[in-house]
């Protein structure tokens, strides 16, 4: 095997480094993918964002403006399977790509041509999702949830090239999930062992193992969907033996784990950023590791929540509503935890460490929003308004979008040998963080007062908070194309970054959220009697 390797890399050598367009079609490199994955999912947020801004834009005020329904219904549709699946997990898998490696100390992903591959898939499936709003009939139309039979019986001709889509993004992500899980387990350095393991690096071990448990069923429910529309079997046909209910038992037993899939990586970010910026190691590693774990087992068991409202029997609802329930304690430790780190800690407020406050707070609201969901009779009253589009973009804009932000600023300088402008960080930062709140808070009560989501126009009464969600919108949107120039400017014209970025002026040590390692000169060995005479 050796002989094998020694060889290819001679061969690589033998041509000298590929240039160009060359070294990133064929890269093997973990921080090359690492590198075209945020690219190309930061490409992915600006679509999946002009979506947005064209659903505010016609949310702006009551009355048909600027699109007709049918339009509007595919564009909230795109907008979330494009933010989901090719911003926010595309994004997290660079993060994995360029930490991993480099935090359990291996040279690179343990499957190198199998990354490439997993990365090559992304664009030709998103460019499919994407071509489908130019097709005869129009694009997918049904939400991103994609419910039968809307999306079988009623669906436009291109609902097909949607559910091939969906099959290669969820072959992409099969195959990232096997090689994080390879890396990890097979590629650690010597003394590193589990419970040593940097916070990330422990997050993305327990995410992938939730991808590879959760696509194929994903994978199950696109595949009967494709021989609903093409076969004329009856899975989801209630006329032909079918049931419609079964479509959203087995999408959320796919998606209420997915959406832990994308707030676990973004817990391990925050732990890293925390501690560096409070001068203190991460409080409670232990727990913060059980409790990842404990929300990664209990993600499987309360997929109906979403489905309060089909009828089920009482014994269901009150499992569901429980077991929830029960989601909050271990995400409550992990909020104690970061707060304890910040506790008495000499704290400085640069970018990432703002982004990740930011992090903490508004996702403890977006938590306790779905705490309000959980209990059944109140989901009642909020299922299908604003309320819960308030409460998952509290979750996913402020979680996961500020945590990646936050890991950008704060991994940065060791990316690139760059140090990004901390005024413009900072602008950045204030700029998100009013946005996302202007945005998202009034739909909390427009959809207690009422107001159903994905529709075009609307009554009266749901005017004002509409125009100021709007605005908001816009806010957030026109600031993350200032984030692309902060970060281009960066790149080109940055001061150069110091050894150890973070230390400077202000004494900041890199502190990696997991115990000090057994070879540390401050804290020696304790060697057992047995030990010394063995």
């Amino acid at each position: 095997m050796s002989e094998v390797i020694h060889a290819d890399h001679h061969d690589d050598h033998a041509h000298g480094p590929a240039k160009g367009l060359k070294r990133w079609l064929f890269t093997t490199n973990h921080k090359d993918i690492g590198t075209l994955y945020l690219w190309f999912s930061f490409a992915m947020f600006l679509i999946g964002g002009v979506l947005a801004l064209v659903i505010r834009a016609e949310l702006f005020q009551p009355g048909l403006q600027f699109v007709q329904p049918e339009f509007f219904n595919q564009m909230t549709t795109n907008h979330g399977l494009i933010m989901v699946f090719g911003a926010i997990m595309p994004a997290f898998v660079g993060l994995a790509n360029w930490l991993v490696p480099m935090q359990v100390g291996a040279p690179d992903m343990a499957l190198p041509r199998m990354n490439n591959l997993s990365f090559w898939i992304l664009p030709f499936a998103f460019g499919m999702m994407i071509s489908t709003l130019f097709m005869e009939g129009g694009g997918p139309n049904f939400g991103w949830t994609f419910y039968a039979p809307l999306s079988t019986t009623y669906a436009p001709p291109s609902v097909t090239y949607f559910i091939f889509a969906v099959h290669l993004m969820g072959a992409s992500s099969i195959m990232g999930s096997i090689n994080i899980i390879a890396t990890i387990l097979n590629m650690r350095a010597p003394g590193m062992t589990l419970m040593k393991m940097p916070m990330f690096v422990w997050t993305w071990l327990i995410t992938a193992y939730l991808l590879i448990a959760v696509m194929p069923v994903l994978a199950g429910a696109v595949t009967m969907m494709l021989f609903d529309i093409h076969f004329n079997t009856s899975f989801f046909n209630a006329a032909g033996g079918g049931d419609p209910v079964m479509f959203q038992h087995i999408l959320w037993f796919f998606g209420h784990p997915e959406v832990y899939i994308m707030i676990l990586p973004a817990f391990g970010i925050v732990s890293h950023i925390i501690p560096a910026f409070a001068r203190k190691r991460l409080f409670g590693y232990t727990s913060m590791v059980y409790a990842v774990a404990s929300i990664a087992f209990l993600s499987f068991i309360v997929w109906a929540h979403h489905m309060f409202t089909v009828g089920m029997p009482l014994a269901g609802q009150l499992f569901f509503m429980y077991s929830t329930m029960l989601i909050a304690v271990p995400t409550g430790v992990k909020v104690f935890n970061w707060i304890s780190t910040m506790w008495r800690g000499s704290m400085t407020f640069e970018t990432p460490m703002l982004f990740a406050i930011a992090f903490v707070v508004l996702f403890t609201m977006g938590g306790f929003s779905g705490l309000m969901l959980a209990i059944t009779p109140v989901d009642y009253q909020y299922h299908d308004t604003y309320f819960v589009v308030a409460h998952f973009h509290y979750v996913l804009v402020p979680g996961a979008l500020f945590s990646i932000i936050a890991a950008v600023y704060f991994w940065f300088p060791k990316w690139t040998g760059k140090m990004y402008d901390e005024t413009l960080g900072k602008i950045h930062f204030w700029l998100s963080f009013v946005g996302v709140n202007v945005t998202f808070f009034p739909q909390h009560f427009s959809g207690l007062a009422g107001m159903p989501r994905r529709i075009p126009d609307y009554p009266l009464q749901f005017a004002d908070f509409n125009m100021i969600s709007s605005v908001g919108a816009f806010i957030f949107g026109l600031s993350q194309v200032f984030f692309l120039y902060v970060i281009i400017k960066s790149i080109r014209s940055g001061a150069p970054a110091a050894d150890r970025s973070w230390e400077g002026a202000k004494g900041l040590e890199w502190t990696l959220p997991s115990p000090a390692p057994y070879h540390s000169f401050t804290h020696p060995p304790v060697v057992k009697d047995e030990e010394v005479l063995g």
